[in-house]
């Protein structure tokens, strides 16, 4: 299927759900007060908190609320531009499968979007929600499918029926979204050391590992899977990857990273990957951070800014260290480092460079900072240094 020809069929699949697309966060929340009552939208939120802060049944609880038909194709339109992306890049890998599971599958939208292109191929879409899951089974019903079937299974407890070629599963391995993964040996370095206990402690506190097992049980030998979770920091991504090598899976090919919206807010997501067992892998997993934004600092070509609020030189992302690594003649003129009980060590310096002065902040959650002035300017990173050092714990 073209690219045109599978746009315009996901796009008709999400207006059969009842989906709208928004650009704009003003029309979009102008329709869900159009669609909810603020008794309703005061519920949600409170679900909302209760997961947050709550265990995995107030986790089925949300995902239950939000099966109603009045909140469903309003807060799921919120994921407009996931769907799209995810489903056009998950059909093109469909092709070489006869059974698929898609775990974790929620309402089944994406599940059912599947079955329809690949009528010749058989899906099971499984949740721990049995809202969810009546949803889903209701809509393939309406759509006439036959080659789906929807179960309620929650894998922290049960096994997963049946047996696959492929295992589909985004954003449902690991559901603790804002733990901040593993810290590297140093504030100097990206590499993480090889550690079991720290790994193991990661996937337990994530769910990451008892998720990743029953889908990796539930594959055939030669079983391959899609995985797409939020992994985008490095922190992240490395003790995932590790998780899935560990049990004996490689890369088909390079991992993608995804880029949408959601509505106006840019979405950096995944990457994507689809892995197979280790003897039929092609690509070996990359712990490195990704390329970035920060743009290269040639020293003898610098020229001063017009704004004379700014700094000759800035950069936020991982390629700084390169940049100050590679500072002639580099002097500490002072420097802190402070280690903190979850494992993150911050330190920050300033100092000189041949008529240049510097700053450069450094962490074991790959945040990295420099800037770089003039020295007949070095007022303004002294200025900066010390009011890091004042939010340093």
């Amino acid at each position: 299927m073209s690219t045109d020809s599978s746009q315009e069929a996901i796009h008709d699949h999400l207006a059969w759900w009842g989906l709208k697309h928004f650009t704009s966060d003003h029309d979009y929340f102008t329709w869900q007060r159009q669609q909810w009552s603020s008794g309703g939208l005061a519920q949600l939120t409170r679900q909302a908190e209760q997961k947050r802060s709550g265990d995995r049944h107030d986790e089925i609880a949300f995902y239950d609320f939000t099966a109603r038909p009045t909140i469903l194709p309003v807060l799921y339109s919120q994921r407009y531009d996931y769907y799209e992306e995810m489903g056009r890049r998950i059909c093109a890998s469909l092709v070489s499968a006869e059974t698929v599971l898609d775990f974790g599958c929620g309402p089944g939208i994406l599940t059912t979007f599947y079955a329809r292109q690949c009528p010749e191929k058989t899906f099971v879409g499984l949740d721990r929600s049995r809202a969810l899951i009546a949803v889903a089974q209701r809509k393939a019903s309406e759509l006439g499918i036959g080659n789906v079937r929807f179960d309620c299974v929650d894998a922290e407890t049960d096994s997963l029926p049946g047996s696959y070629d492929l295992a589909i599963a985004t954003h449902v391995l690991m559901q603790s979204e804002y733990d901040p993964g593993l810290p590297s040996r140093s504030w100097r370095t990206f590499e993480r050391k090889p550690d079991p206990s720290q790994q193991s402690a990661f996937e337990q506190r994530t769910g990451l590992g008892i998720r990743l097992d029953r889908v990796c049980k539930a594959l055939r030998l030669n079983g391959r899977m899609i995985l797409c979770e939020k992994t985008r920091q490095l922190a992240r991504r490395v003790p995932f990857q590790r998780a899935v090598s560990r049990r004996g899976f490689g890369l088909v090919g390079p991992a993608e990273p995804i880029h949408y919206r959601s509505i106006e807010e840019a979405v950096d997501d995944g990457p994507l990957f689809l892995v197979h067992r280790r003897s039929h892998a092609s690509s070996g997993w990359d712990e490195r951070p990704e390329e970035d934004e920060g743009s290269p600092f040639v020293q003898d070509m610098a020229q001063p800014m017009n704004d004379p609020g700014r700094p000759l030189y800035e950069n936020h992302w991982p390629s700084a260290q390169g940049v100050w690594e590679e500072l002639r003649d580099r002097v500490a003129v002072q420097e802190a480092t402070r280690q903190e009980s979850n494992g993150r060590q911050v330190h920050v310096e300033r100092g000189t460079s041949g008529d240049l002065s510097y700053l450069y902040c450094a962490n074991t959650f790959d945040q990295r900072q420099v800037l770089i002035e003039k020295q007949a300017r070095s007022a303004m990173i002294e200025a900066y240094y010390q009011e890091i050092i004042r939010g340093l714990p």
